[in-house]
C-alpha cells in the first residue's frame, strides 16, 4: 500500500475513533466536550439568512446542519471558508483583536476547518488546514499550513493509548547516552523527579511504580483534542500537531511543533519563535524559545529559555535556565543554567545547578570507554571556561571552576569552590581548594542574590536552594579539611621521614599555618585518572578558608533561628535544638536538599505503593521543604560543635559571633578589592582616553549596586550581632 489513501469525500471528517475506542453509549465527540468547558448546548444551528450570506461569502460546508454558533453570530466575519464535520464556533461580534501592532478582524477568513470548537471573537485567517482542536476565546490564528489532532495524541507525555504497542512510548534516555537511565517525560515533571527516576536504578521496585504512576496520570483512552488557550497568538508557521498550548501562548514563524504540551498563562506568558522545530516535549511556564531552535525529546521547566539556534535533545533542562546557541544532549540540568554560547557541548551530565558553561567547552565529549556509557556528574555552581573539554567519567564537587584546557583524562575533585587548571608544561594538574573564597569573592557573593533574583517562577514546584554556604557544600568543605590534612601531613612526614599519624600531622601544621608548608609540595591522590602528579596550591590559606566558610555557615543560620524565635537565648536555643549527631548525607534532589535518609524513606514509600501518584510525591517534597530550615539550623549548630567542640559556652558563642562579623566584614572587602581589579586594571584603561571616559561608560566602583548592597549588609549584621551576645 502506497503513502496516500483515498477516502469518500462525505466521510473523511468522521471516524476519528473506531468503533472499539467508544465505549458504550458515547459518540466520537465524548472526549471533546469534556475537554470544552462550557455546555455545548449552548450552540444553535444557522438561520436561512445567516446561511445565505455565508454561502454569498464563499463559504462552504460538509453539512450546515453540523456548522453550529453561539449568540451573536455575525454571519459576515466568516468568508472563504469550508467547514466539515462538526464545527462550533462562539460569539462573533464586530470587534478587532491587537496584539502589538497586529489588528485583525474577529471571525473566519480563508481556512478550511474540520471538527474544531472556536472560542468566542476568535480570529481564524488563512489558516490552510485546522482539525481536531479547540480553540479558546479571542485566539488569533494566522497564516499557518497545518494544524491538527491524530486521535493517538500524547501531548508529549510518555504513556502508551488504547490498541498502541509499547515500542512507541517516548523515553528521555538522561545522563547516559546508552539508555540507562532512561526517565518518562509527563506533564509536571520537574528536576527532582527527573533525578529520583534516572538515579536510583537499582531500586526496580521504585522504577515499576514510577513507570505505572505516570501511565495512570493521564487517560489512555483516544480521541482527545489539541486546545489552544484563550488570547493565545499563532501566526506566519507551518505544521502543529498533537500539540496543547496554554492561555496567552505567542507563537510565531515555527515550522514545526509536534506532541508537545506548551504551558503558557496571563502572568507567565510562553513566547515561541521563527524557525523553531519542537518535538516530543513538554513546555513550562514563561519559557522563550526563539530563532531556529531545535529541541526533540525533552522538558523545559519555568522560566527557561533556547535562543540563538540552541539544540536540547533528550534532556531535562531545570527552571531558570537559559541555553543559546550550544547543543544539550542527553543529559538532566537542574535550575540556574547559563550556557551562551555557540561552541559550547554538554553531553550525558549531570548538572546540578547553578552552573555556567563558556564557550568552547566541550562538557563530556570524549569517552574513555569502548562505548559511549560515560557520565559526567557536577556539582552546584559548576563552571568549565573558555576552550574547556572534559572527557566521560568525570566528577567534581560543588563551585569548581576549570581554567581553560584540554583536560586528557578523567577527573574526580572532591575539594568544593576549587580551581582546576591543566598545567601543560609541567605535565601536571593544579587544584586551588576555596578559590572563590579566597580570589574572587564578588562572584561568590553575588551567586545566592543573583539566582534568586532571576527566579520570577510564579509556580515554584521545584524547590531551591540558592544559598552557596548550604549543607551539601559544607559537608564537603568538612571532608575537604580531612583531605587536605592527611596529604598535607603525608608531604611533611615524606618529607621529615617520621611515621607520625599523616591526618593529626596535616591539621596541627595547616591549623597553626606552619613554616615548612612553604617549602613543601603536597600532592593528592585520585584527582586524575593515568599517573600524572595533581598538586594541591596554598593549602594552609584553603584550609583557612574553608573554616571561616564553616563558622559563617553555623553562624548565620543560627542567627536567623534566633530572630525568627520569639524570646530566645543562646542556651534555649541549645536546648531546643538539642545534640543530635551531625546529619552527614545530603540529597540535591533537583535543587531541592534533604537529608539522605528522606530519600531512601520516599523510595520505599513509593515503591511499597503508598504514593501513588506525582502530585502525592510532589506533597512529599513540598513536606520535606518546610522541614528544612529546622533541619538546616541543626545542621548548623552541629557544625558549630564540630568547630568549638560538644560543650559551648556563652563565650565561646560570642567570640563565634564576633568572629562572623570579621568575617563578613572580610567578605565586604574582598567583594570590594577583587571588583574593583576591574577598574584599576591598566589595559581595561586603553581604551579609553581618560579617566572621565571610563567613569561614563563603565561607571565607578563606588557605583556598583553589589558593592553598596554588601557593605549595607554588613552594617546591619555588626548591629544584629551586637544585640545576640550571650554576655551583653
Amino acid at each position: 500500500m502506497g503513502p496516500i489513501t483515498l477516502t469518500p469525500a462525505d466521510d473523511f471528517s468522521h471516524r476519528f475513533l473506531e468503533p472499539e475506542d467508544l465505549p458504550e453509549g458515547c459518540d466520537e465527540y465524548y472526549l471533546r466536550n469534556q475537554q470544552l468547558g462550557h455546555n455545548p448546548e449552548q450552540y444553535r444551528r444557522l438561520r436561512a439568512d445567516e446561511l445565505e450570506v455565508l454561502v454569498k461569502n464563499g463559504n462552504n460546508a460538509e453539512d450546515w446542519d453540523k456548522v453550529l454558533v453561539a449568540d451573536p453570530f455575525r454571519a459576515k466575519a466568516v468568508l472563504n471558508c469550508e467547514f466539515a464535520g462538526l464545527v462550533r464556533i462562539g460569539k462573533l461580534e464586530k470587534v478587532m483583536l491587537t496584539h502589538h501592532d497586529l489588528h485583525v478582524p474577529a471571525g473566519l477568513t480563508h481556512s478550511r476547518v474540520i471538527n474544531c470548537d472556536i472560542g468566542d471573537n476568535a480570529a481564524i485567517h488563512a489558516v490552510r488546514y485546522i482539525s481536531h482542536t479547540i480553540i479558546g476565546e479571542q485566539c488569533i490564528l494566522q497564516s499557518i499550513d497545518e494544524m491538527h489532532t491524530s486521535n493517538y495524541a500524547k501531548f508529549g507525555n510518555g504513556i502508551v493509548k488504547q490498541r498502541e504497542d509499547e515500542s512507541v512510548r517516548i523515553w528521555l534516555d538522561l545522563m547516559n547516552e546508552a539508555g540507562g537511565r532512561s526517565v518518562l517525560p509527563f506533564d509536571g515533571l520537574i528536576p527532582a523527579d527527573a533525578y529520583l527516576w534516572a538515579k536510583y536504578r537499582g531500586d526496580t521496585a521504585l522504577l515499576d511504580r514510577l513507570k505505572l504512576i505516570t501511565q495512570q496520570q493521564f487517560d489512555a483512552h483516544r480521541g482527545y483534542y489539541g486546545t489552544i488557550g484563550a488570547q493565545s497568538v499563532i501566526k506566519s508557521c507551518r505544521i502543529i500537531k498533537d500539540c496543547k498550548i496554554g492561555n496567552a501562548a505567542y507563537i510565531k514563524g515555527a515550522n514545526k511543533l509536534k506532541n508537545l504540551t506548551v504551558h503558557s498563562d496571563f502572568d507567565e506568558r510562553t513566547q515561541i519563535g521563527e524557525g523553531v522545530e519542537l518535538v516530543n516535549g513538554i513546555i513550562g511556564y514563561g519559557c522563550r524559545i526563539f530563532y531556529g531552535c531545535k529541541a526533540v525529546r525533552f522538558v523545559m521547566g519555568d522560566n527557561s529559555s533556547l535562543k540563538y539556534g540552541a539544540r536540547l535533545i533528550h534532556s531535562v533542562l531545570g527552571d531558570n535556565s537559559t541555553v543559546s546557541c550550544c547543543e544539550l544532549l542527553n543529559n538532566l540540568v537542574f535550575p540556574a543554567h547559563e550556557q551562551h554560547h555557540n561552541n559550547s557541548f554538554l553531553v550525558a551530565a549531570l548538572v546540578m545547578g547553578q552552573s555556567n558553561l563558556a564557550a568552547g567547552a566541550t562538557i563530556g565529549s570524549n569517552h574513555n570507554s569502548r562505548a559511549n556509557d560515560g557520565e559526567v556528574v557536577a556539582g552546584r555552581g559548576f563552571w568549565p571556561g573558555l576552550c574547556t573539554t572534559v572527557k566521560h567519567t568525570s566528577r567534581f564537587a560543588s563551585f569548581c571552576l576549570l581554567a581553560k584546557g584540554d583536560y586528557p583524562s578523567e577527573l574526580n575533585i572532591t575539594l568544593p569552590f576549587t580551581l582546576v587548571s591543566n598545567d601543560v608544561a609541567n605535565d601536571r594538574l593544579i587544584l586551588v581548594p576555596a578559590y572563590w573564597w579566597t580570589h574572587n569573592m564578588y562572584a561568590l557573593a553575588r551567586n545566592a542574590g543573583k539566582f534568586a533574583k532571576r527566579d520570577q517562577r510564579k509556580r515554584k514546584t521545584q524547590h531551591v536552594e540558592f544559598d552557596t554556604l548550604a549543607p551539601d557544600t559544607v559537608e564537603e568543605i568538612i571532608t575537604g579539611l580531612d583531605s587536605l590534612a592527611q596529604h598535607t601531613g603525608r608531604a611533611l612526614l615524606q618529607q621529615a621521614g617520621s611515621h607520625e599519624l599523616e591526618l593529626t600531622t596535616g591539621h596541627t601544621a595547616l591549623k597553626n599555618n606552619d613554616a615548612r608548608l612553604a617549602d613543601t609540595v603536597v600532592t593528592i591522590d585520585n584527582a586524575e585518572a593515568g599517573s600524572r602528579t595533581a598538586i594541591l596550591r596554598n593549602p594552609a590559606r584553603s584550609y583557612a578558608a574553608y573554616r571561616q566558610m564553616l563558622l559563617h555557615y553555623a553562624v548565620r543560620n543560627l542567627v536567623d533561628y534566633l530572630q525568627a524565635t520569639d524570646d530566645s537565648t543562646f542556651q534555649s536555643m541549645l536546648e531546643d535544638l538539642g545534640t543530635q549527631p551531625r546529619q552527614t548525607e545530603w540529597t540535591n534532589l533537583g535543587g531541592q536538599l534533604m537529608p539522605a535518609y528522606a530519600v531512601t524513606d520516599l523510595r520505599a514509600r513509593i515503591g511499597a505503593g503508598e504514593l501513588t501518584s506525582w502530585d502525592a510525591i510532589h506533597e512529599e517534597y513540598d513536606r520535606l521543604w518546610a522541614q528544612y530550615p529546622r533541619q538546616k539550623q541543626l545542621h548548623a549548630l552541629a557544625t558549630l560543635r564540630l568547630l568549638l567542640g560538644n560543650d559551648i559556652t556563652n563565650e565561646q558563642w560570642d567570640r563565634a559571633l564576633e568572629e562572623s562579623v570579621n568575617i563578613q566584614r572580610f567578605i565586604r572587602d574582598q567583594v570590594y578589592s577583587t571588583r574593583a581589579k576591574d577598574f584599576e586594571n591598566p589595559y581595561r584603561q586603553t581604551t579609553f582616553a581618560d579617566p572621565a571616559e571610563q567613569e561614563a561608560v563603565a561607571g565607578t566602583i563606588e557605583d556598583n549596586a553589589f558593592v553598596q548592597q554588601v557593605r549595607e549588609e554588613t552594617e546591619a549584621f555588626e548591629s544584629l550581632i551586637g544585640s545576640l551576645k550571650a554576655t551583653s
